[in-house]
Order: structure tokens, then sequence, then C-alpha cells
């Protein structure tokens, strides 16, 4: 038993793996490895490394997580959350301090695994995760402006306010033809999503631009003016250098690239899960994400985590098992090998773009407006992780917001001790509540939520509702006795919902206490449900699902 918790999800496909599951995970690792070709690019370049870095990672991390992780679908590499970290720590400790650091990180990912701390990633709460998701998509869109409108300036700050100011100063310097190049590629890209084409919109706009280049000897910064090209070879090993390295001074870093890459990689991991109804191994996936850490360094690359939108990709293609993720990786090794001399030709302008498509898409925007629908407290929480996110660092803002949700958890605690007089009035009113004399009818399911539900505890929700298709055709969520409830408790309710009406069932939610149902009534749950299928106690919500069950039963 305890042989098998450890075991890798790789390891666990293979029982039963047939021809068609591999055709299935070959289409899927194909167009994958396709996509992330620009991604590993555009993320080394934006990181201030050079391009064929982020290959690099791509193929050895890739490779490694989706070997030994603990996800069926999860795709890792370089991401755009690393960007902003990774270019500071290059510019103040160098390649060779960007090396130890990713192997420290790595060290740090295995022990977290290890030690079961895999689940603690519940203990985030949701405002903190859109705050400086927020955050570091604005900070990566900032950190394109140069490139993407061809702008002449000495060095780039590093800080937020400092690169907008120097990139301001220097607008004048904004060159036509990089521009120009910019906006056709962004918009290649936008329109290919649209028209929804097999051929990712991000290697059709690298196609173009890099034929346009070539056809018209336009004058922009390409790959081949800026780091000469990219090697056509396998990566070989780099032994970094040890002697002489303060380690203590590069812990910091290590730590923030430990955590960052465990968040994203198990967000991502649980995105894949309600992609797909699977349950990922957390702490196996943390301990995978620790060994291809340290493997990266060493052949040229960068810190790696679990990619949300590759992942999204892989699942979409039609992945079934880990071995789609070990093609992606096999793929960009390749590409690599065959076509690395015509990369050159590359324009950093579409790279660029690519890049402001990235951080648009990973930004969350659209959870804003349901943050904003929550408490003064839940919104404070979001605006102090977003504003040190972009001000000062991820680190600080993300523990300043859990500081400032952990206080806000007490004080919802505290408000669910209530005392009062039990009179006749409240007897009678109870009599609507109780279970007791109810007969729960064929065709529903009734779950029930027992005390506050915050962030680090709506993890049970998902775990009673992981197999959808044994749940009945009516859900009957009883709230009688949630006592609170947060920002994601909400949004797991509202996804839940969501995969009750996408397996075409219905939810039905009853008998909300007080601060529950204010919150409740500020999210956009009640608009996807329906305000008749909101109901005040269990009596009415039984009512209401047989009558969702004689419809059905009708239009049958």
């Amino acid at each position: 038993m305890k042989r098998a918790r450890w075991m890798p999800r790789s390891i666990e496909s293979l029982r039963g793996y047939t021809l068609a599951s591999l055709a299935r995970d070959l289409s899927a690792g194909v167009t994958v490895g396709l996509v992330a070709i620009p991604l590993a690019m555009a993320f080394a370049v934006a990181s201030g490394v050079p391009p064929q870095a982020g290959i690099y990672t791509a193929v050895t991390a890739g490779f490694i997580i989706s070997a030994l992780g603990g996800s069926r679908t999860q795709i890792g590499g370089p991401t755009g959350a690393f960007v902003v970290i990774v270019a500071s720590i290059v510019a103040k400790f160098g390649l060779n301090g960007l090396a130890l650091i990713g192997i420290m990180a790595g060290c740090i990912l295995i022990l977290m695994g290890l030690t079961g701390l895999g689940k603690a990633i519940r203990f985030i709460p949701r405002p903190v995760t859109i705050g400086f998701t927020n955050g570091i998509a604005l900070l990566i869109a900032s950190t394109q402006i140069k490139d993407f409108f061809g702008i002449m300036a000495p060095s780039i700050p590093g800080d937020f306010a400092g690169r907008l100011l120097v990139v301001a100063k220097n607008a004048h310097t904004a060159h036509l033809s990089s521009m120009a190049i910019a906006g056709s590629s962004l918009a290649i890209i936008l329109l290919s999503q649209r028209a929804n084409k097999r051929v990712p919109g991000s290697i059709l706009a690298i196609i173009v631009s890099t034929i346009v280049i070539v056809l018209f000897h336009l004058d922009v910064p390409t790959i081949g003016s800026i780091y000469g090209g990219i090697p056509q070879e396998i990566p070989h090993l780099i032994l970094p250098k040890f002697e002489g390295v303060d380690l203590l001074q590069l812990m910091p870093a290590a730590l923030t690239v430990a955590f960052l890459a465990a968040v994203e990689s198990l967000l991502s991991a649980v995105v894949a899960d309600s992609m797909t109804g699977d349950r990922h191994k957390p702490d196996v996936e943390l301990v995978a994400q620790g060994i291809a850490n340290i493997a990266s360094p060493f052949f040229g690359g960068i810190p790696a985590t679990g990619a949300i939108a590759r992942t999204a990709t892989n699942i979409r293609s039609g992945a079934q098992t880990p071995m789609a993720g070990m093609i992606h990786a096999l793929t960009l090794l390749i590409v690599l090998l065959v076509a690395a001399p015509l990369a050159r030709f590359i324009p950093l302008a579409t790279l660029a773009a690519v890049l402001m498509v990235v951080a648009y898409n990973m930004g969350e925007w659209r959870e804003i407006a349901g943050i904003l629908r929550m408490s003064k407290a839940d919104i404070g929480v979001w605006i102090a992780t977003f504003m040190l996110t972009m001000f000062a660092d991820l680190p600080t803002a993300v523990g300043v917001g859990i500081v400032l949700a952990a206080l806000l958890y007490v004080y919802r605690i505290g408000e669910t001790t209530t005392v009062s007089a039990v009179t006749q009035a409240y007897i009678e009113n109870a009599r609507a509540h109780t279970l007791h004399d109810k007969v729960i009818p064929g065709g529903v399911t009734l779950l029930r939520i027992h005390g506050p539900f915050l962030f680090g505890t709506t993890d049970k929700l998902d775990r009673a509702t992981a197999d959808i298709d044994r749940l009945e055709r009516v859900v009957i969520l009883r709230l009688r006795n949630m006592t609170a409830i947060d920002a994601t408790g909400a949004h797991a309710i509202e996804t839940l919902a969501l995969r009750l009406r996408d397996a075409g069932k219905t939810m039905v939610l009853c008998g909300a206490m007080k601060q529950p149902a204010r919150l409740l009534r500020r999210s956009p749950i009640l608009a996807r449900l329906g305000a008749e299928n909101v109901l005040p106690n269990i009596e009415a919500a039984l009512a209401r699902a047989r009558a969702i069950a004689g419809t059905m039963d009708g239009s049958h």
C-alpha cells in the first residue's frame, strides 16, 4: 500500500495500456510539443537567458515531470510565473547562481513532497492565488513592452514602476517595423484562437513573421542578432560551480522558486483533475518537480513547474497517460535537432506578442468580478496580494496575503459561535429543516456541509464528488450546518455546479445560514443556478428535486 502511494502515474498507467491509448497520447504529445516551442523560447528570452535554455528546460524537466509525476496529464516546463523571478536572479547572481538556486529549489521540493506538504496547497486562499496571478501577468506584460514596440533603452530596471518609467522616457525610439511585426503576430494568434485551427496560433505567427523578415530583409532584433541563434545539438551536461559561492545568500531565492513551483504545479494538477475526473498524487508530483528542477540546470535549463495552459491543451488533444507528456518533450528535442538553424530569423517582437497573449490568458481577469462580490475582507486580501506582487515581491505578497487570510479565518470562526434562546417559534421553524421525517426520492443525491467551509477545507467537497457519474440527476447541497464560508468555499461550490451542469445534472442549494447566504448572494453561483434552485430549507429543496426529476422523466 505504501509502495503504491509513491508510485508514479506513468507506471500505474502501463496496466491496460493499448495501441489506441498510444495513438491518442502520440497525437496529444506532438500537438502540445508544437505549442510549447514558441512559449519555451519566449519565457527564456523574457527571463534574461538564451532562448535555447527554455527548450532545454521543456525537454529535460518536461520529460522527468511526466515520467515520475503524480498526475496523468500534467505538462511541465518553463512558465510565465517564473519570468520575473528568474530575470531578477540572473541580474543579481548570474547564470551560475541561477543554476545553483534551481538545484537548491529542487531539493526543497523533494523535501516538501516527502514530508507530505503537497496537501498544503489547499491552505492558500483563493483571493491570494488570484491576486498574485493577476500581478504576475501584469509583470510579464510589462517586461515585453520594450521588444513589442522595438524601444531602444540602455537597460530595463527589474522593478515594475522603474520599468514603466524607463520605457516611457524612451518611447520616442519605438521602431515601426517591430511594431508592425508584433501587431501582425498578435492578430494572427488571436484570430487563430477564434478559428480553432489545428496549427497553434503562436507557431503560425512565428512562421509568418520569420518569412516576412527573410523576404523583406527587415532590420528588427531577432534571436540571431541578439543571441547568435540556437545550437543544433542535444543538451549536454553542464556542471555548476559551487566554489566561492555563499549558498546561504542564495537560500531566499531558492525558497521563492520552490514555493512558486509547488503552488503552480499543484494548481495545474488540480485543473487537470477537474477536466479529466482524475485525482493526482500531490506528494509524488512535488518529488518529481524537485528531481526535474535539480536535473534542469545540469543541461542548461531554468526552473520548471506544471504549465496550466499546456496541460489543458494536452487534455483537450486527447492525452490518456503521462506518455503524452514524455512525447511532448521528445517532440521538442526533434524540432531542436532539425530546425534549430532557422530559429535565428525569429523576431523578438513576435515572441513579445506571444508572451502578451500568455500574460492575458494566465491573468484570470474574469475571476476579479467574482472576488469583488465577496466580503470586504476578501477584497482586501486580494488587493494586498496584488499590489505587493506588483510593487514588492512574490514571497512578501503571498506571505502577507496568507497572514491576512489566516486572521480573517480566525475572525470568521469566531463569528460562528452563537448563543440564543430556544423558543416555540424556533422549534416550529426548525421543522422545515429537519431530515428525520423526510423521504429522499429516487434520482436525488443529498450532500451536506457541516462546519465552516473556508480555505483549507474545500478539498473535502472535491473528494466527496470526485466520481461525478455516481451522483444522481439532482444533487441537493444542504448548507443548514455550514456556519461560515469564504471566497474559496464559494468558488468550490460554483465549480461543482459547473461540473454537474456539464454532466447533465442539476444542483439545488438549501438552508444557508446568515453569513453564507449573504456571501453566496454576492457570488456568481446564484445566477448560474437560478433563483428557483436556491431554497430556504430541505423541505422546499426536496419538493424542487421532485419537480426536476419529473420534468426529466417527462422529457424522456
